[in-house]
């Protein structure tokens, strides 16, 4: 995260400091006679440019050292990062989201029984809600690792090795895969499950913008082992954006509606539909290992993966069916409609 704070300070935030906060410089400056407003930034500031990265660096410009709040200052990092997390996030939701529901997700799904009038604008509306209060959550850990407390090594030289570059993703797919598993179960508890987590089951038949229609404190509990696991183990700075942007991929994909993975490894749409539905099955992630050891997989209906019987009356009606007998044993009543259809009336 330090490579993406140096990137918005350079081309944005020193600007924004230093017209907000600018340096008070003395009247009288000993070297060079009467104020001389970059002079005397630098040295009232002991600030000096160290770059995120030997690899990729953005050069600061003089605005760097005219504000008040110099870039290590904590509450100036702890501000710029929200916003990073915040915006950012909510930039690639909408792109990510947006190309998916234009060029992968069934439209047909609309037709679905369980769909809901005007779902579209209701996940967004909760997902928009959500967004910045699990951004305050997420950016303690990114201070955290800005101010040099967690293992994010920038060259090879710097990590466990040539090997670790490679071995660094599979580790932090299953450690994340592992973590979320276990978070994700904890959430069906009946003690949690109406508070924090119901508000993402009204997406019986989600589409890509459910992939962020969370309760903040759920949405922050399922991305904790992501942000975790470079407090544990070594990542290189790269391999974390890219592997943070993959996290954001991915969790459209699940929703997306287009049923590629037939759940024999990968906890792919089609997997993830049948938690929709089905409540208590397939809370894994990337994988459907946790579920097959600890016995919550279900294997995706075969209808799913054949256009002529995918969105057919049939199977929709037997998917109704038994959602709703296994939501009332598990809630009482399928609330989770009552739920939406109350949500409908509000946007309406």
């Amino acid at each position: 995260m330090d490579i993406a704070l140096e990137f918005v300070d350079t081309y944005l935030f020193d600007s924004i400091y230093s017209t907000l906060l600018p340096v008070r410089a003395p009247p009288y400056n000993i070297l060079n006679g009467l104020n001389s407003t970059a002079v005397d930034a630098k040295v009232s500031s002991p600030w000096e440019f160290q770059p995120a990265s030997s690899m990729l660096s953005f050069k600061p410009g003089t605005a760097a050292y005219e504000s008040q709040w110099t870039r290590d200052n904590i509450w100036r990092q702890l501000i710029t990062l929200y916003l990073i997390t915040w915006l950012v996030g909510a930039a690639i939701y909408f792109a990510v989201s947006t190309l998916s529901y234009i060029f992968v997700f069934d439209k047909s799904t609309y037709q679905h029984p369980k769909f809901l009038k005007n779902q579209i604008k209701m996940e967004i509306r909760q997902a928009v809600d959500a967004m910045p209060w699990i951004a305050v959550m997420t950016v303690p850990l990114f201070l955290a690792e800005v101010r040099g407390y967690s293992k994010l090594y920038d060259a090879v030289e710097d990590g466990p090795g040539r090997w670790y570059d490679f071995a660094q993703f599979p580790m932090f797919l299953a450690f994340t895969d592992f973590c979320i598993y276990f978070i994700h179960r904890g959430l069906h508890h009946p003690a949690v499950y109406k508070y924090l987590h119901k508000a993402h089951h009204k997406w019986i038949m989600p589409s890509p913008y459910a992939s962020v229609a969370f309760h903040p404190i759920d949405g922050f509990m399922q991305s904790l082992p992501y942000h975790l696991f470079p407090f544990i183990f070594p990542l290189q700075k790269f391999a974390y954006l890219a592997l943070f942007v993959f996290v954001q991929i991915w969790t459209v994909m699940i929703h997306d509606g287009e049923y590629v993975a037939n759940g024999t490894i990968l906890n792919g749409a089609a997997c993830h539909t049948m938690h929709h539905l089905y409540f208590n099955y397939n809370y894994g992630q990337y994988t459907t290992l946790w579920d097959r050891l600890l016995g919550s997989y279900r294997k995706p209906n075969e209808e799913l993966f054949r256009r002529e019987t995918k969105m057919a009356k049939e199977e929709w009606a037997k998917q109704a069916k038994e959602m709703e007998t296994i939501v009332k044993e598990v809630e009482g009543e399928d609330n989770r409609t009552y739920d939406a259809d109350m949500e409908t009336k509000k946007a309406n």
